[in-house]
């Protein structure tokens, strides 16, 4: 039987985790372990809790919060500690509740969940989906594109090299769906804002906005795929290496131009 292990970054009573859950019971004849932050822990990152110690808090059986816990946390601290004799074969990291796109990869606790799980030595895939001002959520491409992707790697064995993991989007319902799409992530354009204001004691705080999805102008990336009514599936490599600046940077520190 295969295992699945599952986080999130919206924490552990999300609606798109619950449809997740759901779709994989019906649909798979696996043992599911959840193991999700206790709140939410969305922009964390692929941060871990180093200042603290963790707890577990049962939900149900093979189930549980992460006390105060991140996505990354929580697959750390289930590999470590819920399988002893066996690893889970798929570790999958959402459904979260709007996009993780371009170099919002690197913030995203989503992303962060399937991070950890590669570094690990587990394959895993982040879920998100895109959703429009206003928009009620709809999950019902999402959970069949999953089903799809899931048994497609139970199949035919997983598509990447070690500390790799698939970053997949899914489009807006308002947006005609026209299929799947093996892209590039793209680049975003950063319009955060902070908000400022004055408790009542008069002292000043600030709120950081939240960013649109504004990106440079290019073709077939992760946000313009996403854009289009495309789900889109990204590779995503944990080396950050520059490689093409290599040379340039050796010659640079020896004053070359």
């Amino acid at each position: 039987m295969k295992r699945i292990l599952i986080t999130n970054d919206d924490g552990y009573e999300s609606e798109g985790l619950k449809k997740l859950i759901k779709m994989l019971k019906k649909e798979f004849k696996a043992k599911i372990t959840i193991v999700a932050p206790s709140c939410e822990k969305s922009a964390c990152a692929h941060s871990i809790t180093l200042t603290k110690p963790l707890r577990f808090v049962k939900i149900k059986k093979r189930f549980y919060k992460l006390d105060d816990g991140t996505p990354a946390d929580c697959i750390y601290l289930a590999l470590h500690t819920l399988y002893k004799k066996r690893l889970p074969d798929l570790v999958i990291s959402g459904i979260n509740k709007g996009a993780n796109v371009g170099e919002d990869i690197t913030y995203s606790g989503t992303c962060a969940g399937a991070m950890e799980a590669v570094l690990q030595g587990i394959p895993a895939i982040a879920l998100s989906q895109f959703y429009k001002k206003n928009e009620k959520l709809d999950y019902k491409n999402a959970l069949k594109i999953t089903k799809k992707l899931i048994k497609t790697i139970f199949d035919k064995g997983f598509p990447l090299d070690k500390k790799e993991f698939l970053n997949v989007n899914f489009p807006s319902s308002k947006t005609e769906f026209k299929g799947i799409k093996i892209c590039k992530a793209g680049k975003r354009v950063y319009t955060y804002k902070a908000h400022s204001n004055t408790n009542p004691r008069g002292i000043k705080y600030f709120w950081l906005a939240s960013a649109n999805l504004k990106h440079e102008k290019e073709k077939n990336s992760d946000i313009v795929l996403l854009k289009q009514g495309y789900a889109t599936i990204t590779p995503i490599m944990l080396d950050l290496t520059a490689y093409k600046k290599l040379k340039n940077t050796k010659k640079w520190l020896k004053g070359k131009k």
